[in-house]
């Protein structure tokens, strides 16, 4: 019996759509007897159909058997077919699983029984890579990816028209009220079962105030993780292949959009915010209207909610269905995640992401109307003072935004100090509300004002309107359009009742001195809007609010900087070649220890920062450079103490016979100037480097620079004096392993041959330690062979201690004393002025002098007062905080704990480095070692999103650099060890 042509499916008049039962034995047999097609079945999850992957005989996957409900009519069927070669020709950048067609064209399909009545089973084309189903964190370019397939559907399927498309499906939205009442009571947890009815009926309100508006189209309906294919090669996972036609009807056109949100929402990690560049990527390849962008949240509601109580009703009625019940706890969580904030909130989101908006969270100039009379009688602008509690306030120095105390402290002196009251300022995050390590980032924008009273005040009617709420510790009156809330100490009782009409002027609270209020405007018609909020949401939550600040006589916020704007500014003045990290970076503008904090009040641990050994703003450093600069600071041919006090004592940190220096500002000075004085003193040109080293960008150190990733032309591009031998990585080199001791052979022979060939090299240089690499230490005795050998043909040894020296390694202070060598000459930098410009070169006086042969030095702020007094103070801090010690400390128990992560995550090659000069290398297979460049990138955003900066490095760009301040304790490096197990998991690596 043929299933009826023209029928087509409405959900409503029946009373359970349970798959097809068909074995994977009968999907075989119905693969030979009706489709000419012997395979293995291979059975696949479906909610309402049974598919199967067919295998061939030599168990390649060869192509899609898929047997539709019997409740689909076969109309219905040729619409789906219709869709998808639709699709496929429209887009054929696209892989779509289209209906396979025999060689006179007709679709191969069939008819077959099933226990519930006749069914189309039908060949479907097979698309490798896999579903973006299952747990893994979405990243930001897999979600924009997503959101650019939904784009291109919808505008391929605009004008699609098809008598199988007039269906009534319980996935359509505009049917998603009638679905929930009808299937809610299959949800058996009575706190579940309100939440699903209650979330149902306010987004169909959101909606229904639209739907006249909202065009209509032919939709897939079911462009979710489940409907997604990735490409098979790409990393992180990018999708570019579309299955299942199933749900294909008209529709709201924006619906497709909102299914394939609703469908990121379960994913470990993501919450509402991380799908905004899906909105993105589709409204540039679709615009939505004003009107869509309202509805998309209200919609996801709703398909969440649907989803919930389809799924519970499936798993009653279709028992054996695992596909259904594997999915309960994964739809309630999408759930959870798409009700977890206001509708209002999100919808204001959405359109900051699509540029309806006109302002953001940090422009946001909303205000309270003037008032007809102030807040606070008797009170003005000049009696309050302002409490600035950002990241860029003078107060929060030295770690004080720590202190939980820190707000008490602060108002208390304003207030000791004579201000009559001291407030909070409007949307700006506070710092004091962040915690210093923390997964997520916390609530510390304000929607309102915190005002501290000095002395006795009336706190009246700042306009006429009406009391909507008045209890002890709180009054709710009408402002204009919006509503006033006043929250105050709970033992003080408001001087008006609920209900009444109020004036302009009449007293609403008395306030002692020393009593607090807290002072909020938000839309009449907005929700609650929470005292803080965090700041990926701030955007949405202050949309509904406004600046109450004229209500207290104050300013209200109207010139903030937008950080897009900075952005755009920085690449139209500052040379774009000077990149910044993260494709969205935080504006980062403070610093404490081994912290950074964001203008948004994130702080986030830095694993990168080998510029400030000794922490961020380090109050020592600090006070003597302020010291430094109201005394004196000009150039070094001036006669000071502190020039030669710091060259004294950096000498004494170097073995004999280096025991002069020259103070530069830079590590691509020093090496530049180490360089020079290497070929001046040997009289030689030409120079022996190692591959895949970076050294600086000065002429002389950009030539003897190999690392492809700061020049891909660097091995072609090198001038004639440069001479190169091989990386000595025992990891992923020639030779690994116990292999390596042939490097420094190899090395050798390129000496020799080049003295042989009339050319003996003036100075071989060489990092002491592979920095470039990931602190792959060198092999045992190689710097001694090299070195040996150079300077039998009369070259010198130059040792780049530029991003390894002055402690980093723990073990040792120089990171040629884990070589047992001694260098001629020593280039260093970075770590010297703690963030001040700062490098030096130390050799000998020999060498030195020789230098005058080609005239005379001078550096003008190398070794300046300032310069030279920040030098003293850092070493002097390095020995009395023993930071090299806390490296040796921090650092062993920290590579303990990424070589025990090593043993779970086979991405983790290996675990480089000494001290805290760290290195993660991460490779697909820890036999062929292919370097995982994509998923380190991908890695690396998503700590940041975890709170911790730490950025790739070598020429594959697959080693997470580890190279923290000096400071960094026990309780940091663990967070950051947890923190990469989690996002590790997250992003689905395992053994």
């Amino acid at each position: 019996m043929l299933p009826d042509e023209h029928r087509t499916i409405d959900f409503f008049t029946k009373d359970a759509l349970p798959a097809p039962r068909v074995a994977p034995a009968e999907a075989e047999l119905i693969a030979a007897e009706h489709l000419g097609i012997t395979a293995r079945a291979q059975a696949l999850g479906s909610q309402q159909d049974a598919n199967f992957l067919l295998h061939a005989d030599d168990g390649t996957p060869a192509t899609i058997l898929k047997i539709a409900n019997p409740a689909f009519g076969t109309v219905e069927i040729e619409a789906q077919d219709a869709a998808a070669d639709l699709i496929a020709s429209a887009r054929p950048e696209l892989r779509i699983a289209t209906v396979l067609r025999r060689p006179d064209g007709s679709p191969w399909r069939t008819t077959v029984d099933t226990e519930n009545g006749p069914a189309v089973a039908r060949l479907l084309r097979y698309l490798p890579g896999g579903t973006l189903s299952g747990p893994r964190h979405l990243s930001p370019g897999t979600v924009a990816g997503m959101g650019t397939i939904v784009g291109k559907v919808s505008t391929a399927l605009r004008d699609f028209r098809h008598p199988g498309l007039d269906r009534v499906l319980q996935w359509d939205p505009q049917h998603a009220d009638r679905v929930v009442a009808k299937l809610a009571g299959h949800i058996a947890e009575p706190d579940r079962r309100t939440a699903i009815r209650t979330a149902t009926a306010e987004a169909w309100a959101h909606v229904q105030k639209l739907a006249a508006t909202l065009p209509v189209q032919a939709v897939h309906l079911d462009l979710t993780d489940d409907n997604l294919i990735h490409c098979p090669d790409s990393r992180p996972p990018m999708p570019d292949g579309i299955i299942d036609f199933g749900d294909v009807t008209t529709s709201w056109a924006v619906g497709e959009l909102a299914v394939s949100l609703s469908s990121m929402l379960h994913h470990d990690g993501i919450e509402p915010h991380h799908v905004l560049p899906a909105v993105r990527a589709f409204h540039a390849v679709r615009p939505l209207s004003a009107e869509e962008a309202e509805a998309v949240w209200p919609l996801v509601v709703l398909r969440a909610a649907v989803l919930v109580a389809s799924g519970r009703h499936q798993a009653a009625i279709d028992e054996d269905n695992g596909y259904a019940t594997a999915n309960l706890d994964h739809e309630w969580r999408i759930f959870e995640q798409a009700t977890c904030l206001p509708l209002p909130v999100m919808t204001r989101l959405i359109r900051d992401a699509t540029g309806m908006a006109t302002t953001d969270v940090s422009a946001r100039t909303a205000q309270a109307d003037t008032p007809a009379r102030p807040l606070l009688r008797d009170l003005v602008a000049d009696d309050i003072t302002l409490l600035d509690l950002s990241t860029e306030a003078a107060s929060l120095d030295h770690g004080a935004w720590m202190d939980a105390g820190t707000e008490a402290r602060l108002v208390t002196s304003a207030l000791a100090d004579g201000a009559a009251a001291v407030a909070t300022r409007y949307a700006h995050a506070r710092l004091t509300r962040t915690p210093a390590l923390s997964a997520v980032s916390t609530a510390t924008v304000p929607t309102g004002i915190d005002l501290w009273l000095g002395r006795d005040a009336v706190v009246q009617v700042p306009a006429a309107g009406k009391v909507l709420a008045a209890a002890p510790g709180h009054v709710e009156l009408t402002y204009g359009a919006r509503t006033l809330s006043l929250s105050f100490p709970r033992a003080l009782q408001p001087l008006v009742t609920t209900g009444t009409t109020v004036h302009a002027g009449e007293d609403l609270i008395h306030l002692g001195a020393g009593a607090s209020v807290h002072v909020a405007l938000r839309d009449a018609d907005g929700p609650a809007t929470p005292r803080l909020v965090r700041p990926e949401y701030a955007a949405g939550w202050l949309a509904l609010t406004a600046d109450p600040a004229p209500l207290l006589g104050l300013a209200a916020d109207s010139d903030r900087t937008r950080e897009r704007d900075l952005i755009d500014r920085r690449a139209a003045a500052f040379a774009t070649v000077q990149g910044h990290y993260y494709a969205n970076p935080p504006r980062i503008e403070r610093g404490w220890r081994h912290h950074l904090l964001s203008t948004d009040g994130r702080s986030y641990l830095d694993i990168v920062n080998n510029v400030t050994p000794l922490g961020h703003a380090h109050p020592r450093v600090e006070q003597a450079v302020s010291r430094q600069l109201r005394r004196l600071n000009t150039n070094s041919r001036f006669h000071y103490a502190s020039v030669v006090e710091f060259t004294e004592r950096l000498a004494a940190l170097l073995p004999d016979p280096l025991d002069t220096v020259f103070l530069v500002n830079s590590g691509s000075e020093a090496v530049d100037l180490g360089l020079r004085l290497a070929i001046g003193a040997s009289g030689r040109q030409d120079v022996v480097a190692l591959r895949e080293a970076y050294h600086g960008w000065t002429y002389a150190s950009d030539a003897v620079s190999t690392s492809l990733q700061d020049n891909p032309n660097a091995l072609a591009t090198r001038p004639s004096w440069v001479h190169t031998v091989d990386s000595p990585n025992s990891y992923r080199g020639r030779h690994r392993g116990s292999d390596a001791v042939r490097y420094a052979p190899e090395a050798v022979a390129v000496i020799d041959e080049l003295a042989a060939a009339r050319r003996p090299a003036g100075a071989f240089i060489g990092e002491t330690f592979y920095g470039n690499a990931g602190g792959v230490a060198l092999p045992e005795g190689y710097l001694a062979q090299v070195y040996a050998a150079v300077r039998s043909h009369g070259g010198l040894a130059v040792a780049d201690e530029v991003q390894v020296g002055y402690g980093r390694l723990g073990h040792w202070f120089w990171g040629f004393e884990q070589q047992r060598v001694v260098p001629d000459i020593v280039c260093v930098a970075k770590a010297m002025g703690n963030g001040h410009p700062l490098g030096a070169v130390i050799t000998s006086k020999a060498v030195a002098d020789r230098y005058r042969d080609e005239g005379y030095f001078f550096s003008s702020t190398g070794g300046s007062p300032v310069s030279s007094v920040v030098g003293l103070t850092v070493l002097d801090t390095l020995r009395d905080e023993d930071l090299q010690g806390n490296a040796a400390r921090v650092g062993g128990h920290l590579k303990s704990r990424l070589g025990a992560l090593a043993d779970r995550y086979g991405i983790i090659g290996a675990v480089h480095g000494s001290g805290l000069y760290l290195g993660v290398e991460l490779v697909r297979d820890r036999a062929g070692l292919e370097p995982a460049t994509e998923e380190t990138a991908e890695l690396c955003d998503r700590m940041l999103d975890l709170g911790v900066i730490v950025q790739p490095t070598g020429d594959h760009l697959n080693i997470l650099k580890i190279k923290p301040p000096l400071c960094i304790d026990t309780t940091a490096a663990d967070f950051f060890a947890d923190m990469l197990d989690l996002a590790l998991t997250q992003l689905g690596h395992s053994r």
